[in-house]
C-alpha cells in the first residue's frame, strides 16, 4: 500500500483512487482519513451540498467536516475574491463524465484569516438519482506556490541588478544612475519605493539624493534622515537594518518622509566606498513584514553596483581633472584651455563680441632652473599662478601650457584696446619680486596678444593660439618684458603658411615626400620587432623638412588625407619587400600615424583595406597609431572607423598616452592593442619619482588590460634599465636607432646589424 504521506502520486493511481471513492468504497475510508489531502464528494453548483469531506479539512482550512456538510455555501464563501470566478466557472454540467478535467488552482481563506493555495482535482458523475456529484481531492499547494513566488521574486531581483549593472557600465553619471536605481528597484513586486541617502558633510544627517517622487516630497524641499534612523543604523554598523513594522518599531526613529506615503516596512543597506561610505540604499513597502533576511542579498547587490559605479566615476573625474589641469600649479592645462577657447569662439559667432587671448612666457626662466635648480623653477611657477589670477577679471581663464608658458582667455572684449590694457595689467603682476628659498627674485614676462572678431576670417582655437604665440615671440625679439599685439605683419606670416600649403600640394604630385623609419626594439630580446614610418619632405629649395614644418598645415588644409594614403601604401609596400629579403624571419610590424582628420573620415577603413589588398601585407603587421587628442570629441565616425579597422585585422596603438585626456574609458571603448608612453614621461625615468610612478602605473594598467606597452624617446641606459625593470614590452629612441631612410634600413638588414646588442635575452 502507498505511503499516505507521499504527495507525489502517479496519475494512474490517482485515477484509480478517485474511481474507488466514486463507487463509495467503504473499505478505503480509513485510508482516506489518513491522507494529507482533503477528499470530498459535493453536489454541483455554488451551493451544492457536500456529501462527504475527509477530516483533514479542519487541519488545512480550520473548519470541520460537519461544518462543510451542514453549510453548502461555505466552500464558495471561502474562495479568494480574485479566484472566485475561476473556481465557480467549473460548476457546469458540461463536465459530467469527463475524465480529463484539468485540475484548477485557487486560493481559499482559512478560519484564522490566512490564505492557502488549493489544487482541486475532481471528476463529475451523476449518482443513482441523476444528481451531478463532484468526486475529488483538494491538495494544499501553499508551500509550492510560496516557493514559486520566491523563485519569481528572486529572478525579478536578479534582472533588476543586471539591468542596473548594464546601466552603470553605459552611463556612470551618479545622479542619473541613482534615479535609475530607485526606479528599477521600485518595479519589483511588493516594493512601493526605493531611495538613496547620502552622508552629509557634517556626518550627522543623511540627505535624500534620489527616489521618492517629487509629488510626494514636494519640489525643492530638502529631505533628510537622522542618524538614529534605520538608515543611520545601517550606515554606522555596516549591517542591514530591517524594520518589519514601523507601527511596532522601537529601535529606530522613522524619517518623516516615510509617513507621507504610509511606509509600513523598510530595509536599508550601506553603499560603501573605498575611503568612506557614500550613504544608504533604502527600500520600503506598504505592507508589514515585507522584508526579511532573504531580501538582503538583492538590495545589497544593487548597493554594491552603485558603490562600484560611484568609485569608477570618482576615479574617472579625478583622472580627468589631472589630465585637464597642470599638476604643478593646479591651473587648467592647454587641452582644457583649447576647449574653453573653442566654446568662447562659438559663443562669439552669435554675440559678435571679440575674443582675445594672451600667450605669456617668463623671461630667462631657464636661468632660474640652471642656477637655482628645478625645485626653484617649480616654486616660481607655483607662485606665478595666483598672481596671474589676481590680475584678471572674473570669468577670464588662465592656464599653464607647459614649461614657463601660460595662456589667458579674455572673453567679452570691447576692442583690441581693452585686450592691450588687460595685458598691461597682467604684466604688472611681475613688478613685485617672487620669494624663492627666502630670497626675492624679480621675473618679467613676454606677452603675445591675439584678438578674434566675428567679422574676420574663420579662425579656430589653435589658430588663435598660434597667432598669440607668434606675437609673444615678437615680444621676445623686441627685448622681452613687453606685450605685442598680433598684427598685419604677423598675419603675413600666416600667409606664408598658405604658400607652404600650395607647395605641399605640388610635393605630392612631384614625389618629393620620403619615409624614414625608426626601429621599435623588444626589451626582452633586443631584436627589432617593427619600424615606425615617419614622413619627410625633400623640399627642392629648403632641403629635408621634418613633419613639424608641414604636417599641421596638411591637417588644416585637408591635404593630410592624400598624404596619409601615400604614407600608408609606401610603408606597407616597403615592409613586404623587407620580408621578402628575410623570408624565414618574422615580418616587421610597420607603424603609421593617423591624424584626427583621417580617423574621422568615413572612408578610412575602406582605404586601408584597399592598400592591404594592393601591397599584400598581412594586416596583423600594420599598426596604426592614434593620439589621445583625436579621441576627445568621440565622434560617431571616429568610433566606427576604429572598430572597422580592428575588424580588418590591423593593430591599433594609442599614441602619446598621458599627454591628452587619458580616460580609462578609451581603453574599454576602443579596440586598442597597445599604448605608447609619451616621451615626456620617459625623460624623467629614474630621476623624478612621480614620473617613474606614473610610468609604472601605466604599464601595470596596460598589463591588466592585456595591452602591449611601447615607450618612445628612450635616450639613455638609465631610461632603458627602468623600462625593463618595470616590464615595458617595447621601446624606440636614439639609444637604439634614429629614424633612417629606407636604404639605410635595407643595408643594416643585409649586414644583420639592425638589432640592439645592449639587451641580453632573459636578463
Amino acid at each position: 500500500m502507498r505511503d499516505p504521506g507521499d504527495k507525489n502520486w502517479p496519475d494512474h493511481e490517482v485515477d484509480e483512487f478517485l474511481d474507488q471513492i466514486a463507487a463509495r468504497g467503504e473499505d478505503y475510508r480509513h485510508l482516506v482519513e489518513r491522507l494529507p489531502v482533503i477528499v470530498y464528494a459535493a453536489e454541483l453548483g455554488e451551493l451544492g451540498k457536500w456529501r462527504y469531506v475527509s477530516p483533514q479539512v479542519e487541519e488545512i482550512l480550520g473548519y470541520t467536516a460537519e461544518e462543510f456538510k451542514r453549510d453548502p455555501g461555505l466552500w464558495s464563501r471561502l474562495l479568494h475574491p480574485h479566484d472566485r470566478e475561476v473556481a465557480l466557472d467549473m460548476e457546469k454540467e458540461d463536465w459530467i463524465g469527463e475524465r480529463n478535467t484539468s485540475p484548477i488552482e485557487y486560493r481559499m481563506q482559512t478560519r484564522a484569516g490566512e490564505t492557502v493555495w488549493m489544487l482541486d482535482e475532481a471528476v463529475l458523475e451523476k449518482d443513482d438519482k441523476g444528481v451531478p456529484v463532484w468526486h475529488g481531492v483538494l491538495y494544499d499547494i501553499s508551500e509550492r506556490k510560496l516557493a514559486e513566488a520566491e523563485l519569481q521574486r528572486a529572478l525579478a531581483q536578479q534582472a533588476v541588478v543586471a539591468r542596473l549593472g548594464e546601466r552603470a557600465l553605459k552611463d556612470g553619471d551618479p545622479e542619473q544612475l541613482m534615479e535609475a536605481a530607485a526606479s528599477l528597484i521600485s518595479e519589483v513586486e511588493g516594493i512601493h519605493s526605493a531611495c538613496i541617502w547620502e552622508v552629509g558633510r557634517d556626518g550627522r544627517r543623511l540627505h535624500l539624493r534620489a527616489g521618492l517622487d517629487a509629488e510626494v516630497i514636494g519640489a525643492g524641499r530638502r529631505v533628510s534622515a537622522a542618524r538614529d534612523s534605520h538608515a543611520g543604523a545601517a550606515l554606522d554598523s555596516g549591517a542591514p537594518a530591517i524594520v518589519r513594522d514601523w507601527a511596532e518599531e522601537e529601535r529606530f526613529t522613522m524619517p518623516p518622509i516615510l509617513r507621507v506615503f504610509g511606509a509600513t516596512s523598510s530595509l536599508a543597506v550601506m553603499i560603501d566606498g573605498k575611503d568612506h561610505p557614500f550613504g544608504v540604499l533604502d527600500v520600503h513597502a506598504t505592507e508589514a513584514g515585507r522584508f526579511g533576511a532573504k531580501d538582503v542579498p538583492f538590495v545589497q547587490a544593487a548597493a554594491n553596483v552603485l558603490a562600484d559605479a560611484f568609485e569608477r566615476h570618482a576615479a574617472d573625474q579625478a583622472l580627468r581633472h589631472r589630465v585637464l589641469h597642470d599638476s604643478l600649479t593646479g591651473l587648467p592645462n592647454r587641452l582644457s584651455f583649447v576647449d574653453a577657447l573653442g566654446e568662447a569662439l562659438r559663443r562669439a559667432e552669435g554675440s559678435g563680441s571679440p575674443i582675445g587671448i594672451l600667450f605669456l612666457d617668463l623671461d630667462h626662466f631657464k636661468l632660474i632652473n640652471d642656477s637655482l635648480g628645478h625645485h626653484a623653477g617649480d616654486a616660481l611657477l607655483r607662485a606665478v599662478a595666483p598672481r596671474l589670477r589676481g590680475h584678471l577679471r572674473p570669468g577670464d581663464v588662465v592656464a599653464r601650457f607647459g614649461g614657463d608658458e601660460f595662456g589667458i582667455l579674455i572673453d567679452r572684449l570691447a576692442d583690441e584696446g581693452e585686450a592691450i590694457a588687460i595685458a598691461d595689467r597682467v604684466a604688472s603682476a611681475f613688478t613685485q619680486p617672487f620669494p624663492i628659498d627666502g630670497v626675492d627674485h624679480f621675473v618679467s614676462a613676454s606677452i603675445g596678444i591675439a584678438v578674434a572678431r566675428s567679422s574676420e576670417r574663420a579662425i579656430n582655437a589653435e589658430l588663435l593660439i598660434r597667432d598669440a604665440d607668434a606675437a609673444m615671440y615678437r615680444a621676445k625679439e623686441g627685448g622681452r618684458a613687453r606685450s605685442v599685439l598680433f598684427d598685419a605683419e604677423m598675419r603675413a606670416g600666416a600667409m606664408r603658411r598658405l604658400e607652404v600649403e600650395r607647395e605641399l600640394r605640388h610635393a605630392l604630385d612631384r614625389d618629393e615626400l620620403v619615409l624614414h623609419y625608426q626601429p621599435v626594439v623588444s626589451l626582452r630580446t633586443g631584436e627589432i620587432s617593427g619600424l615606425e614610418a615617419l614622413v619627410r619632405w625633400q623640399h627642392p629649395e629648403r632641403g629635408l623638412l621634418d613633419p613639424a614644418e608641414f604636417v599641421s598645415i596638411a591637417e588644416d588644409s585637408g591635404l593630410i588625407e592624400p598624404l596619409g594614403r601615400w604614407v600608408q601604401e609606401r610603408a606597407c609596400r616597403q615592409a613586404v619587400e623587407w620580408h621578402q629579403q628575410r623570408p624565414d624571419a618574422r615580418p616587421f610590424d610597420v607603424a603609421v600615424n593617423l591624424s584626427a582628420r583621417q580617423v574621422a573620415h568615413r572612408d578610412l577603413p575602406a582605404t586601408v583595406a584597399e592598400i592591404i589588398a594592393r601591397t599584400g601585407i598581412d594586416p596583423v603587421h600594420l599598426r596604426l597609431e592614434i593620439t589621445e587628442s583625436v579621441l576627445v570629441e568621440e565622434s560617431a565616425s571616429a568610433i566606427a572607423s576604429l572598430e572597422a579597422l580592428s575588424e580588418i585585422g590591423v593593430r591599433l596603438v594609442l599614441d602619446d598616452f598621458g599627454t591628452g585626456y587619458s580616460s580609462l574609458a578609451y581603453l574599454n571603448r576602443y579596440p586598442f592593442h597597445a599604448l605608447k608612453i609619451d616621451r615626456s614621461f620617459v625623460d624623467a625615468l629614474g630621476i623624478e619619482q612621480e614620473r617613474t610612478a606614473i610610468v609604472e602605473a601605466i604599464i601595470g594598467m596596460a598589463r591588466a588590460l592585456s595591452l602591449e606597452v611601447i615607450a618612445e624617446g628612450v635616450e639613455n641606459e638609465v631610461q632603458l634599465a627602468e623600462l625593463r625593470r618595470l616590464g615595458c614590452d617595447y621601446a624606440q629612441g636614439h639609444l637604439f636607432h634614429a629614424a633612417m631612410p629606407e636604404a639605410s634600413v635595407t643595408r643594416l638588414l643585409r649586414e644583420g646589424a639592425l638589432g640592439y646588442s645592449g639587451i641580453v635575452p632573459g636578463r
